[in-house]
């Protein structure tokens, strides 16, 4: 069976909560959810921070299986939000709030993370910067000037992403 021949499933429509105690119980989930995705996401961000890419990259599996459960977790609360703002406008304010505190650390942990990439993409660059200087022939223009290479004598690095 190719891809265009596979059925489409459909998303099976999400069923917002009706009761209190119901209410009470997902945002306990989703709280937990937060808790849970962000114990690995500091880990992780730890990690990078220490330089350990390697470890950090292990946290993978982990960080997606929370993703998923953030994902079906908050969007039960948003088909529920309606009945939350009249039933239980506490509850909602609580998880507000909390998921403030979710989005704050994830910027750090997104931060971290530009760092660390524009800071081993500056060193690939120098490293390639010195290994191109290196295989150019040191010569000097009519104007004695130092001559760049051309093109041809450029001789491109490979790097493998996997460590």
């Amino acid at each position: 069976m190719t891809a265009m021949q596979r059925p489409q499933t459909q998303p099976t429509a999400v069923q917002p909560v009706a009761t209190p105690a119901d209410a009470r119980k997902l945002a306990d989930g989703l709280i937990t959810v937060m808790d849970s995705l962000l114990k690995v996401i500091e880990h992780e961000t730890e990690l990078v921070r220490a330089g350990k890419i390697a470890e950090a990259m292990r946290l993978e599996a982990n960080k997606s299986e929370g993703t998923k459960r953030y994902i079906t977790a908050i969007t039960l609360v948003r088909a529920s939000q309606p009945y939350m703002s009249k039933a239980t406008p506490d509850l909602l304010a609580t998880l507000h709030r909390h998921h403030e505190v979710f989005r704050a650390m994830l910027q750090v942990n997104l931060t971290v993370l530009a760092t660390a990439h524009a800071v081993s993409e500056g060193i690939v660059r120098g490293v390639n910067a010195e290994v191109q200087k290196r295989n150019a022939p040191q010569t000097y223009t009519a104007y004695g000037r130092h001559t760049g290479p051309s093109p041809r004598q450029l001789t491109p690095i490979a790097v493998s992403r996997s460590l």
